[in-house]
């Protein structure tokens, strides 16, 4: 089965995307050597979408060394995660630059652009000067991520062509499809989909374990999303959730991530799934591959909303997408 592909504005990407939150150090140490020597391999079985930011550790860096290695024939999305304060064009110029540096590259195929405090609309001045940046073949693309609905909104009164935005979306944290969604397809604004997979939860090895302590969680991912899981409905509504996509995932012969994956990707307006990519420490590359065999039917998914029906709804607990970070 060949990889799904679709378009952001004019740029194809995977709809499954290698995330490279995972060299910033929170989940083992990497060596730049097996890194790109993984990242080749992903090349190689076509999976050629990269998700990164300036704040990922060496994750731009190493972008750069993989373009030595392989050409441009990639999608490189990288984000601009400022400290809020004054959005000058001299400042935001300045780190764009240093993007565009350490990837090595002329432009930056989407520029996925975050912001801490929507108490400071200084977000507006940087949209503005990264819109000129765009005028000027920096950036060929324009996204956001974790942006609420509301700040969206205010942005497109204002003129700006935004092609994607990057939130949590997973069978446990169904927000966006509450105010998001509707907008978005009003507006050709597509989703780009982190923590599907909750950092590795939706795995087999989880179903039927005791619930895991503060310090049997060894990386980043798993210490967030067992936060999720707790404000999602706890540990043991998890369980009854793992035991049903185990059941799915036997029917179509493939995992429970595959499952997880699956109907994300299927959900209106997303464009991706990105899913983290531990460079040189573990893989799944031919685990997501069959992600693009699984077609669930409305069986399935009546199974899967009968358990996440008992559990809190996200949207009335955290609100909109991207409030956990504010």
């Amino acid at each position: 089965m060949p990889i799904e592909k679709t378009l952001l504005g004019d740029l194809e990407i995977c709809r499954i995307l290698n995330g490279m939150w995972q060299v910033a150090g929170g989940h083992g140490q990497i060596d730049s050597e097996s890194a790109v020597t993984d990242m080749e391999k992903y090349q190689d079985l076509g999976f050629t979408t990269w998700d990164l930011a300036d704040i990922y550790g060496p994750a731009e860096s190493l972008i750069g060394k993989f373009r030595d290695s392989v050409g441009n024939n990639f999608q490189s999305l990288t984000k601009f995660v400022p400290n809020p304060g004054p959005m000058s064009k001299s400042i935001v110029s300045h780190y764009i630059d240093q993007s565009l540096e350490k990837m090595k590259t002329e432009s930056i195929d989407l520029l996925q652009f975050h912001w801490w405090d929507y108490s400071d609309s200084s977000y507006l001045d940087a949209m503005n000067n990264l819109s000129k940046l765009q005028g000027e073949g920096k950036i060929k693309h324009i996204g956001l991520t974790n942006f609420d609905t509301e700040r969206v909104k205010i942005m497109k009164e204002h003129g700006h062509n935004i092609v994607s935005n990057q939130v949590q979306y997973s069978i446990l944290d169904q927000r966006p499809q509450k105010i998001m969604t509707p907008f978005f397809a009003k507006h050709g604004i597509k989703i780009l989909s982190y923590g599907t997979l909750l950092g590795g939860f939706f795995s087999e090895k989880y179903i039927g374990v005791d619930e895991p302590h503060r310090g049997d969680l060894t990386t980043s991912s798993l210490q967030k999303y067992k936060n999720m899981i707790d404000v999602w409905g706890g540990w043991q509504l998890f369980q009854e959730l793992l035991s049903v996509l185990n059941k799915i995932g036997e029917k179509h012969h493939c995992s429970i991530a595959n499952i997880a994956t699956r109907f994300v990707l299927d959900k209106p307006q997303v464009a991706g799934v990105i899913i983290g990519a531990r460079l040189g420490i573990a893989e799944h590359r031919e685990d997501n591959a069959k992600v693009f065999d699984v077609k669930l039917d409305s069986q399935d998914i009546s199974l899967i909303d009968s358990i996440t029906a008992k559990s809190n709804d996200l949207f009335d607990v955290i609100g909109d997408c991207g409030g956990e970070y504010r």
